[in-house]
């Protein structure tokens, strides 16, 4: 799918290298709060998004501008519920690159309703979510290995 600037195209194991490097930024690890235990830990990241990208129950994009990776995208369910999680490398934070590529998603994607979870402190990602429609109804706490604490997220709900 592609709206002139952005292109989502199917993950694909070529794509995994880049993306590891986009989540070794400490900032983006803090905003995301909930990340893997380490990181930096190539193998593993490599082993765990392989497989997702094998798995027909998970829908994980490459969000590309101008055909340069920029991120990644995908809906994948926990426990029957779908969800939404996406990753933009910080040289395209700002841009409404995520929204656009939320949206995007959202039309390939029609399982209803959706859910997006965010870290309360996580500001950017709260407005992609409102943007494309997510109302917050809920909250939780979690422990994030980002922050090595219990932090509260948000919980989103796209309905229709």
């Amino acid at each position: 799918m592609t709206n002139n600037i952005i292109t989502l195209t199917k993950t694909v194991t070529e794509d995994l290298n880049i993306l590891f490097e986009f989540q070794l930024d400490e900032e983006a690890n803090y905003l995301a709060a909930f990340t893997s235990k380490d990181p930096g830990d190539k193998s593993a990241y490599i082993e765990k998004y392989s497989k997702h990208i094998n798995d027909p129950t998970i829908n994980m994009q490459t969000i590309k501008v101008h055909g340069e990776v920029a991120g990644s995208i995908a809906k994948f369910f926990i426990e029957n519920d779908a969800e939404i999680t996406y990753w933009i490398d910080r040289k395209f934070w700002g841009q409404g690159i995520a929204t656009t590529a939320l949206k995007e998603l959202l039309q390939i994607e029609k399982v209803r309703p959706i859910y997006g979870r965010v870290a309360f402190d996580n500001i950017g990602s709260q407005k992609v979510l409102e943007k494309c429609g997510f109302v917050k109804i809920d909250t939780d706490k979690g422990f994030a290995n980002a922050r090595q604490e219990e932090i509260e997220e948000y919980i989103y709900i796209l309905s229709a």
